[in-house]
């Protein structure tokens, strides 16, 4: 009954979407607005990336960069002040449309952030230590994120970082699963979500910190952490959905306080709104798909995966 009627709630935003992306719009467009970028198939396709690969140990970031290039979304051959304020606009969208994501685990965790709102305003010891532990994972993004954020974005937002970030990361994956079968280790034993006190969560904290790289994947730094710290599987994976939840909240706001007026004057505002939507629809069944795969499998094909797209992209571009 319960998936029945997350299944609904999902075909209806679905439908909810295309109505969105079909409607015309209440006033006539004036030539302003016939210059914006985004289209609606874009933002539809980019809604669809961001979700499917947003939680899954394959960098959302890297896979949107790419697509970004590949649906020839590049800055105009125009004045200099022209082109960075499109950069601007679209780096920024690619970071907000991770909201859509972010209403995914809203959806599909509302217990644990229940259970924060509890630790927050009632004092139930287990939500406020769950929010001190998500505080204090968040702290070495923040710090790190505005200390190195001009110089990540100038050089490593773009094709060929994602390539070898994606190819090591393949290899890390590998590697870091036969380790674990050698070590005869079950990961589905361990600590859980209850045991995680302020060190590990600081430590997983800076794990997430490789994913500025764009192409690392935050999921796959923040869940290798939690594995190497002893936490199961389960307990991973869902403290870095949780994280991830916080970090991207804290990552689109302030990248609209940023960047939130380029946006507005390079993209058109209904697509960039049906990115968000196709994003959480996508994000939700991707979610769902990946806490059975994880538990059944393991991470050994994300690793074959990464590795075989890094070389794919990487003889399209140089060829």
């Amino acid at each position: 009954m319960k998936n029945y009627r997350i299944h609904r709630c999902i075909f209806i935003l679905f439908i909810c979407g295309l109505f969105l992306g079909v409607l015309p719009p209440l006033v006539a467009a004036g030539p302003e607005d016939a210059t914006k970028q985004l289209t609606t198939t874009q933002a539809v396709i980019l809604g669809i990336v961001e979700g499917l690969t947003e939680y899954l140990p394959i960098s959302s970031t890297g896979h949107l960069l790419v697509t970004k290039d590949l649906l020839g979304m590049n800055t105009a051959e125009s004045d200099m002040v022209q082109q960075a304020t499109e950069t601007n606009a679209i780096n920024a969208y690619l970071v907000c449309i991770q909201f859509g994501a972010i209403l995914a685990i809203l959806f599909l965790c509302a217990h644990r952030f229940k259970k924060i709102l509890k630790g927050l305003f009632q004092g139930d010891a287990e939500g406020r230590r769950l929010l001190v532990n998500l505080s204090l994972a968040l702290l070495p993004a923040v710090v790190i994120g505005l200390i190195l954020e001009g110089p990540i974005k100038k050089f490593l937002f773009g094709t060929y970082p994602v390539i070898i970030a994606w190819f090591v990361g393949g290899v890390v994956i590998l590697f870091i699963s036969f380790y674990f079968k050698n070590q005869h280790r079950d990961l589905h034993q361990g600590k859980e979500i209850e045991d995680i006190g302020p060190q590990i969560a600081l430590f997983i904290g800076a794990a997430q910190c490789l994913a500025m790289w764009p192409g690392v994947s935050r999921s796959l730094a923040t869940i290798l952490g939690g594995l190497f710290l002893g936490l199961s599987m389960k307990a991973t994976v869902e403290f870095s959905f949780l994280l991830g939840a916080v970090t991207l909240t804290a990552a689109s706001v302030y990248d609209v306080l940023k960047h939130g007026s380029d946006m507005l004057a390079v993209l058109e505002l209904r697509s960039m709104v049906l990115g968000l939507v196709f994003a959480f629809v996508a994000a939700v069944l991707s979610v769902k798909w990946m806490i059975h795969y994880l538990n059944k499998y393991g991470l050994e094909i994300f690793g074959y995966y990464r590795i075989v797209l890094a070389c794919t992209t990487a003889w399209v571009y140089f060829l």
